[in-house]
C-alpha cells in the first residue's frame, strides 16, 4: 500500500497511483501538480507544496546552477539540470525532482541515463543513474533529504550526493561519495571538498552579507 507524506491539502493523489510505474504515469498526466517537489520513495509518495524560503533555499540553488552550469558547459562535460526535471530509477524504486543533477556525456553515451519523451512535449524525464544529485535542505525536507533520498540515491548508484543545509548560523555543505556500504562524506580541507565527478576539482560554499544585511552565498571552485 502506498503511503503518502503530504504537506498540502490542495493536491489530490489519484487512488490508482500505487507503484513507481503509476507514479510516473501520473507525473506525465494533466492531473499532476505543476509546482512543488514531488517524489516516489520506495512505495511512499512525498509531496511538499510549502513556500520555498528565499535565502536558505532559492538563492543557494541559483548559485549552484550558475557555477556548475557554467563549468559543465565550458568544459563540455555533459549536462547540468536545474530543478524541475523528473528523474526515475527503477532499481531504487525512486522518482522525483532533485534540486539539481549532473549527467556526464559518457553517462548519456553508455545509456546509464536515458532521455524519456512525453506524448507531446519532447524530453520530459531522465531515467537511470546521473553522476551527481544536489539537494538543499528546507524545514519540511530534513528527513527526506538526510534519510530517504540518501538511501535511495545510493541504491541508484549515483556517484556523488551533494547536500546543503544553510538554515542555521553554520553552513553544512557535504559532497557524499558512493561506496559499497553507503555514502561517505569527503573530508574537508579548509572548507574545501573534492569532487571526483568534476575531475578532482574542489568546491567551497561561503556566506557573506550584503548592504541590507541579507545573506549572499558563493560557490567557489579550484
Amino acid at each position: 500500500m502506498t503511503m503518502v507524506h503530504l504537506y498540502s491539502d490542495s493536491v489530490h493523489i489519484p487512488c490508482w497511483v500505487h507503484d513507481l510505474e503509476s507514479f510516473r504515469r501520473w507525473m506525465h498526466s494533466d492531473e499532476s501538480p505543476e509546482k512543488g517537489p514531488i517524489f516516489f520513495l520506495a512505495g511512499e509518495v512525498w509531496l511538499d507544496m510549502s513556500k520555498e524560503q528565499f535565502f536558505s533555499h532559492n538563492t543557494i540553488k541559483q548559485e549552484f546552477f550558475r557555477v556548475l552550469g557554467e563549468l559543465v558547459k565550458r568544459q563540455r562535460l555533459g549536462r547540468f539540470c536545474p530543478d524541475g526535471m523528473l528523474l526515475s530509477n527503477e532499481a531504487a524504486d525512486l522518482s522525483g525532482n532533485p534540486d539539481g543533477m549532473f549527467v556526464s556525456t559518457e553517462s548519456f553515451r553508455s545509456e546509464r541515463v536515458r532521455l524519456i519523451e512525453g506524448a507531446e512535449d519532447g524530453v520530459v524525464e531522465l531515467e537511470g543513474t546521473p553522476d551527481m544529485v544536489l539537494e538543499v535542505v528546507s524545514d519540511s525536507s530534513v528527513e527526506k533529504d538526510n534519510e530517504f533520498l540518501m538511501n535511495l540515491y545510493w541504491k541508484a548508484g549515483i556517484r556523488e550526493y551533494w547536500l546543503v543545509d544553510a538554515r542555521g548560523e553554520r553552513i553544512e555543505f557535504q559532497i557524499l561519495r558512493h561506496t559499497a556500504r553507503g555514502y561517505v562524506s569527503t573530508r574537508p580541507s579548509g572548507g574545501w571538498r573534492k569532487s571526483a565527478v568534476f575531475g578532482g576539482k574542489s568546491f567551497r560554499l561561503t556566506r557573506e552579507f550584503d548592504d541590507l544585511g541579507h545573506p549572499d552565498f558563493t560557490l567557489e571552485v579550484k
